[in-house]
């Protein structure tokens, strides 16, 4: 037997962090009962509870709990040895009472699942209705409907739905941004003479910061843009889409004026954005006709550039982060690739993840993967890197991980 917890486990009352006046909940009953399996059958089978905890322990044995609807309180099912001073407690029970805002439909319910009252409910106190059943060990139960409590009972039960109902729609507007985002990503990839690219982004969460993407500047130019917003979440995931936005709706003036294209790409984040919101940014063109490459590297990390005979080259930083500085410049410079050659853009999702010794994965680890992988394709290296950041990170992934493969073809090799 292992643990199970309902989903009513997390369920109870709004509390209050008050120390002078702390909130307090009742946790669980402890009723002694012969057979644990006979009574959980008859509390979930009979009374509808659900099974809040069961769980074998090899010190204290066996632990079962069953919880009523609302899940706030627990009834926990000990069978105790016979020559234990427990054992005598069993059926003697006679002081739980369930509090119902109808009794009337409580009593029909469980008569026709095969619960035992003493009586039909009748009147009690302060205008009330109350009845008493005994479940199979002979311990004695009440179910009162009083007109307070049916209130207060009502109260707890919309606040309860009220709250599972907003967390519903939270999960769906959530899953519905993961939708918007997926498609903000490239949806193809533009044909460009002597090489071969490809892009991917892992989210850590439904939604994230990171930021890839394939322009299509024409005549055999092909813009790789890859970025991570500051911040997690929801956030960063809007952040982005005014990222992503600004480069698609003017990279028409990219190939032939890039600085002044990021520079006004700059003032626009600036514009749309609170202040301390930015972007680290690695802007690359590349011309197919020259097999140039073209870069600004805006405070990211440093781009990894594989040459054919082994050698690696850092592009590294050349200019500020988007978004801090409305005066704001950049550098572009220029590389000559050649058939064999590889560029590795990422972001801080890959070298950032630890493994249990608190050690981060390193560019050291993405260029060994790179170099055991040169052959492979695009979509290859990318999958054997993400892979490696997998394996190596045994917490939960804490950050995007984005990775974009470009691969420039030897000549005469098929396009």
């Amino acid at each position: 037997m292992s643990e199970v917890r309902s989903p009513l486990w997390n369920i109870r009352p709004d509390t209050r962090l008050d120390l002078n006046d702390p909130y307090l909940l009742l946790q669980q009953v402890t009723l002694f009962v012969r057979d644990q399996d006979r009574s959980l059958r008859f509390f979930v089978d009979c009374l509808g509870f659900a099974v809040a905890l069961d769980y074998l322990s090899e010190e204290y044995g066996r632990w079962v709990m069953v919880a009523p609807p609302d899940g706030t309180a627990r009834i926990a099912l000990v069978s105790p040895k016979p020559n234990s001073e427990d054992y005598p407690y069993i059926g003697k029970a006679r002081q739980i009472v369930f509090l119902t805002e109808n009794v009337e439909a409580k009593y029909r319910e469980w008569n026709e699942r095969g619960v035992h009252f003493h009586h039909p409910p009748q009147p009690a106190p302060f205008g009330s209705l109350f009845t008493s059943f005994e479940d199979i060990d002979g311990n004695r139960f009440a179910v009162i409907e009083f007109d307070e409590a049916t209130r207060l009972v009502e109260e707890q039960r919309r606040r309860t739905e009220e709250r599972l109902e907003a967390e519903r729609r939270a999960v769906q507007e959530m899953e519905i941004a993961r939708q918007v985002q997926a498609r903000l990503f490239p949806q193809r990839t533009p044909p460009v003479r002597m090489l071969e690219y490809a892009g991917a982004c892992f989210q850590a969460r439904q939604v994230g910061g990171d930021y890839y993407d394939f322009l299509d500047l024409g005549r055999e130019r092909l813009g790789l843009v890859i970025g991570d917003i500051v911040g997690k979440g929801m956030a960063a995931a809007l952040l982005m889409a005014n990222l992503q936005a600004n480069f698609r709706s003017q990279c028409a003036i990219a190939a032939d004026q890039p600085r002044q294209f990021l520079r006004s790409v700059n003032q626009m984040f600036c514009e749309n954005t609170a202040d301390g919101d930015y972007a680290t940014f690695f802007y690359s063109e590349y011309d197919g006709e020259t097999q140039k490459l073209r870069y600004a590297n805006c405070g990211h990390l440093a781009g990894l550039l594989l040459r054919g005979d082994g050698s690696l080259e850092r592009l590294t930083s050349n200019a500020t982060v988007l978004g801090l500085f409305a005066e704001w410049d950049c550098m572009i410079e220029e590389r000559q690739l050649f058939g064999g050659d590889t560029l590795v853009l990422y972001t801080d999702g890959v070298t950032e993840s630890f493994n249990g010794a608190e050690e981060e994965f390193g560019e050291e680890r993405v260029i060994d993967s790179l170099r055991r992988n040169r052959r492979k394709s695009p979509e290859a290296v990318i999958e054997s890197l993400v892979e490696g950041v997998r394996r190596h990170n045994v917490h939960e992934q804490q950050d995007d991980v984005t990775v974009i493969v470009a691969m420039c073809r030897e000549k005469g090799a098929r396009s």
